[in-house]
């Protein structure tokens, strides 16, 4: 006898005294309820239980706590056990109910003992997240009518996951919505092929790319691409991902070869963070001009496994560029080059060459009578026209140029005198057929040429062209006034 009550003092003083909730509680109750629906013919208690939120409650209703120990009551911050349980409808609330569902289908399925997670609430009105485990006592099997539960204070791990999960989410949320195109990557095997070059004495990295251009597509063909964002998709033309990572090659091709061996070569000296500009395709064909930034994560310097690049679609900055570069070196109204072009041109050519040099100077004959007489418009036609013959009948390296009003000069480097009459007589013909195909004004011009051999001043070809081109307008002119006379006569 003496020893049983020493037993029970110590069992009194471990339940107490333990560093955890600790719950005796009486499931009887329940039992009895599950026998009654066993009876009843339930075989499915989790679709029973779903056709009547009511029958959860009954549940958690048969429930009787008996005692609990001290430091429940400090977590749950009650004065004493009678509080404690005149209070339970407080504590057993909200959430809990969805959460007993697993300890019930347990028990139902004849398990003792069960483990789970719950919400409980202190009487301050705290959420507290808890692990529930509990155990039906031996000896009470067949009535349950002793359960010992133990619950922990699992809440400050909860509220850190939940932290963590916000902000993974944040993250994603900001990778996936991004307004510029998003891409993860591995280059773990680039690194490794790079490694193994090194480590083959090889000190001169871009020689060896030029000796061996199968490195750089081989590098190409070992980038792993994780992820792209939806930014990605809607830049490159794709439904999905899995269409955009089968169309790679469509996209990485043509000029991005040279861009990706300048990369290797940056990544060779150690850069591990570097922006260029490139040339990417869309999946329809379509060009695109990125503007890449690319940068290995720190925590993967080691291996290079974690890579983000950011690409920006600048296609309609690189188009207008070249608009505005088209228009410093172009006439808008007959689509020749301009005569800040003519006047570069003319320059690099006194200084380089190729030699002979020819000139045609060319102008218009009677185009402001046109425009006196029938408005700018009619006199715009006639020099669009005339930029049509010009387009038409100059080949590069010559180059047509609209100097003036009505002048033009055309510059023909490596040809010689022979060469510059055959393209006056090209330019004449063109013409001929020109004023045929549109009715109205004909269009009529004055030319002269000139050549010059190396050495030669080209301010002294120009002006002789020029001086041609005039003596040629004197003649026609000249022609024209006599048969005027003639006819009045």
């Amino acid at each position: 006898m003496a020893n049983s009550l020493a037993e029970g003092l110590d069992f009194e003083d471990m339940f107490n005294l333990a560093p955890v909730s600790l719950w005796m509680e009486d499931y009887s109750g329940l039992k009895r309820l599950f026998d009654q629906w066993r009876a009843e013919g339930v075989t499915d208690l989790l679709a029973f239980l779903n056709e009547d939120p009511e029958r959860l409650k009954r549940c958690s209703q048969s429930y009787k706590v008996l005692r609990v120990n001290q430091y429940t009551l400090d977590l749950f911050k009650a004065a004493d056990q009678e509080v404690l349980q005149s209070r339970l409808h407080e504590i057993f609330r909200g959430d809990m109910l969805g959460s007993i569902v697993n300890e019930l289908l347990a028990l139902w399925q004849g398990q003792l003992g069960f483990e789970t997670r719950s919400v409980n609430y202190a009487l301050d009105g705290r959420r507290l997240d808890v692990q529930v485990r509990a155990r039906v006592l031996p000896g009470y099997e067949d009535s349950w009518s002793r359960v010992l539960v133990s619950l922990e204070d699992v809440t400050a791990e909860v509220q850190s996951t939940a932290r963590l999960q916000r902000s993974e989410e944040y993250a994603r949320d900001l990778f996936e919505y991004s307004p510029v195109s998003l891409w993860v990557e591995d280059f773990s095997v680039v690194k490794r092929l790079l490694d193994e070059v090194r480590e083959r004495g090889i000190t001169d990295f871009r020689t060896f790319l030029k000796v061996h251009p199968e490195f750089v597509t081989r590098c190409m063909q070992e980038i792993q691409v994780i992820d792209v964002n939806r930014q990605t998709l809607k830049m490159f033309g794709a439904e999905s991902k899995s269409q955009l990572l089968q169309s790679l090659p469509k996209i990485f091709r043509g000029e991005m070869y040279d861009s990706f061996a300048e990369q290797l070569i940056d990544l060779w000296d150690g850069k591990l963070v570097q922006q260029r500009e490139v040339v990417n395709y869309g999946i329809a064909g379509d060009v695109l001009h990125i503007h890449l930034e690319f940068a290995i994560m720190t925590s993967h310097a080691e291996n290079w496994g974690l890579v983000l690049l950011s690409l920006v679609d600048i296609t309609a900055r690189k188009k207008a560029e070249a608009y505005l570069e088209y228009l410093g070196k172009h006439d808008v109204l007959t689509q020749l080059r301009n005569r800040a072009f003519y006047t570069e041109e003319l320059n690099r050519l006194s200084r380089r060459g190729p030699w002979p040099l020819s000139l045609i100077a060319i102008d218009m004959n009677g185009l402001k009578a046109v425009n006196d007489e029938h408005g700018h418009a009619a006199g715009d036609a006639m020099l669009r026209r005339m930029g049509e013959v010009l387009a038409k009948a100059v080949d590069e390296p010559a180059c047509a140029a609209r100097i003036g009003g009505d002048e033009f000069m055309v510059l023909l480097p490596g040809t010689d005198e022979r060469g510059a009459l055959a393209l006056q007589e090209r330019i004449l013909s063109l013409l001929e057929l020109n004023n045929q195909f549109y009715p109205g004004h004909s269009i009529q011009v004055s030319m002269g040429h000139a050549s010059g051999q190396e050495g030669s001043s080209v301010e002294a070809i120009v002006q002789r062209a020029d001086q041609a081109m005039y003596a040629e307008k004197a003649r026609i002119y000249q022609t024209k006034e006599r048969d005027r006379r003639l006819n009045a006569v």
